[in-house]
């Protein structure tokens, strides 16, 4: 068992706090977005190696001391880190990566591609030279991004197509708006009724999101006006939430295709405890609110609006699903011990959430493989034929398989419930 030191992204959309508050830390004084935790080669979280006789305290030395970047750690023997299956299954990397999130303002509107789209794509920008840094690189590595979000407060969040029907029923809706304010209607809006009303739903759904995607100036010009019309007093009951999300988004992003692409999504509102899964071809942003995310181990993003950064059209259309979908909403499995498993259908990951009162018995750790931990209340204490390690809130570790098994306890004397999510494959142990 490593503890891990993680890498904090200050990207311009995270919380100042929420991330300090949720770990019992000074905050930074700027963004603090994603805490990253596991072994992706941009960010890879540090391994604290034992100090001899130790017992799980560790030495703040150098490698020998030890200090060592996670996926050079896995490297140095991926069967005994990952276990043989975990390697059969997604080779010699740590397949899953453990995010913290705090959305203060929206993210940008993105799809992540299927496996053998990434594959293909990563290989065609090497053998084109396009450095891995550059601001017009699609692939960052050759793997997938299914992912999955937990929230811990309440999130916001857009999430896979409504159907047609829906959102033609909103710009219907807009419509109405313009003629009840006695204003000339943007002939953008006429178009997307139209697009939205063919028979076939994904031609419907295609039609509507190119004509968005790529409108230039006429899709600037009618978000602004719908905005106009909104902050005028426009009736929004019927459509509150989808309309009152078009004001904010374009209070972030004026003019930008995202905030009218937004009507044709479905928006989400988890509560605390809450989970969704997102698969490839998923359109989503998330909006607000901080989660525990987990992921297959990629950073392939194909943006879609609500950014600043490179947006490739053309690429994106090739990634995107075009299939109105139910929210994919993750249910939890509670364990005999009154766990929760949330398994999404994903081999890379699985989430556990642990809830110990003091003096509870202990939890015996969902562990296919290798694991990491994080604790964002109490303390709890980790053992294993192995050896044993002591988190505090804020901490986190690595747990080779070959530590397997790992029991979960709280700490004794402790006063308050101590609560930590771990993060394994969803292969079967």
């Amino acid at each position: 068992m490593y503890e891990l030191e993680n890498v904090l992204r200050p990207y311009a959309w995270g919380s100042p706090t929420a991330i300090a508050d949720l770990l019992g830390r000074p905050a930074s004084g700027g963004p603090e977005a994603e805490l990253w935790i596991g072994a992706h080669p941009d960010s890879p979280s540090v391994a604290l190696t034992p100090a001899p006789g130790g017992e799980g305290r560790h030495a703040p030395a150098s490698r020998d001391g030890g200090r060592l970047a996670l996926d050079a750690l896995v490297a140095e023997d991926p069967e005994h880190c990952l276990g043989s299956g975990s390697v059969a299954a997604f080779g010699p990397r740590l397949p899953f990566l453990l995010k913290v999130l705090a959305a203060a303002t929206p993210l940008s509107l993105q799809v992540h591609p299927t496996l053998e789209q990434a594959r293909e794509g990563f290989a065609r920008e090497e053998a084109a030279g396009v450095d891995r840094a550059a601001a017009e690189r699609n692939y960052k590595d050759d793997n997938h991004k299914p992912e999955m979000i937990f929230a811990l407060t309440p999130f916001e969040a857009l999430c896979g197509f409504r159907p047609a029907a829906e959102s033609r029923a909103v710009y219907v809706h807009l419509a109405a708006c313009f003629e009840l304010a006695g204003l000339e209607l943007p002939p953008l809006i006429p178009q997307l009724l139209e697009d939205l009303a063919q028979p076939d739903e994904p031609t419907a759904l295609r039609s509507a999101f190119e004509r968005l995607i790529t409108g230039g100036e006429d899709v600037s010009d009618t978000t602004a006006r719908v905005a106009a019309v909104l902050t005028s007093g426009a009736p929004m009951a019927e459509h509150e939430a989808a309309l009152s999300t078009v004001l904010t988004l374009n209070g972030q992003y004026p003019g930008d295709p995202g905030v009218l692409i937004s009507l044709l999504l479905n928006r989400i509102s988890l509560a605390p405890g809450e989970a969704v899964y997102l698969p490839a071809g998923n359109v989503h942003a998330y909006l607000h609110g901080l989660g525990i995310e987990v992921m297959a181990s990629s950073d392939n993003v194909l943006r879609g609006g609500l950014t600043p950064k490179f947006i490739d059209v053309p690429e994106l259309l090739k990634t995107v699903a075009f299939e109105a979908v139910a929210v994919p909403m993750l249910p939890a499995e509670t364990t005999m011990l009154g766990q929760e498993l949330f398994r999404p259908p994903f081999r890379e990951f699985q989430l556990q959430r642990i809830e110990l009162a003091p003096g509870a018995e202990p939890v015996p750790l969902a562990q296919s493989g290798a694991a990491v931990i994080i604790v964002t209340a109490g303390s709890v204490r980790l053992d294993s034929p192995k050896g044993e390690l002591r988190l505090d809130r804020g901490a986190s570790a690595f747990l080779a398989a070959a530590e397997a098994p790992v029991n979960v306890h709280a700490v004794s004397g402790a006063t308050g419930t101590a609560l930590a999510f771990a993060v394994t494959t969803g292969l079967e142990a």
